[in-house]
């Protein structure tokens, strides 16, 4: 069941660069969703996609070892100044999805990646605001690599968490997940109004049945995996 998005959660005192993207209903809608793991001082955590490291510090809070991971240049920039000013050990990379950690393992990792879908063949970038929303003509660019690649990253009993659009395809993500081996479930479903990009999209989005014409919100979800 899809319900109206929560009060926020108290992130801290954050600030952005221009461009990097800064916490939003999904940010928030994840945070809940992490708040409920219980995280320890013994373990490991790796944000993907961190932005301005809104949800990496969260996990900071309770302790565990976190690693955060970006394209953009600003964002790493800004994650780190955040952990710098909130008095956390992050450790901010830079680099596509989880390539940087490719060889570490991790008791959770969480991600908010790119999932708008976006109108033509745009040439992949790793500069500019676009890089935070855009995600090929479904929406899966990043959330199908995520999906591939967490088996790998997860230690026995990890997690994954994982925010995006229902529009993207919530079936896919589940059916991608448990094809990889992830025992698999949606823990949290909201409406939210939509934002400046996908408003400026919507005679797109509708051209190709993604939205219907009286529809005004879209529904975000919180899929949750574990490695056995």
């Amino acid at each position: 069941m899809t319900t109206a998005v929560a009060p926020p959660v108290d992130l801290g005192r954050l600030w952005t660069l221009p461009g990097v993207y800064a916490p939003q209903a999904d940010t928030h809608l994840l945070a809940r969703a992490l708040h409920a793991e219980d995280l320890t001082a013994d373990m490991d955590v790796l944000d993907v996609c961190t932005g301005s490291g809104a949800l990496a510090l969260l996990a900071a809070r309770s302790g565990a070892g976190v690693f955060a991971v970006d394209i953009s240049r600003r964002a790493v920039m800004t994650a780190r100044i955040n952990a710098a000013r909130a008095g956390h050990r992050v450790r901010v990379l830079r680099g596509d999805l989880t390539g940087p950690v490719a060889a570490q393992r991790f008791d959770l990792v969480m991600s908010n990646p790119p999932y708008v879908p976006a109108p033509g063949a745009r040439r992949f970038r790793s500069h500019g605001p676009e890089v935070a929303w855009d995600a090929g003509l479904c929406g899966r660019q990043a959330l199908d690599r995520i999906c591939d690649h967490a088996p790998g990253l997860l230690r026995p009993n990890g997690v994954l968490l994982l925010v995006h659009s229902g529009l993207c395809g919530v079936e896919e993500t589940r059916d991608r997940l448990t094809a990889n081996g992830l025992r698999c479930t949606v823990t949290a479903r909201a409406a939210v109004p939509f934002g400046p990009v996908m408003t400026r999209r919507l005679p797109w989005l509708r051209a190709r049945g993604l939205i219907g014409a009286g529809e005004d919100t879209e529904e975000l979800v919180v899929v949750r995996a574990e490695r056995s």
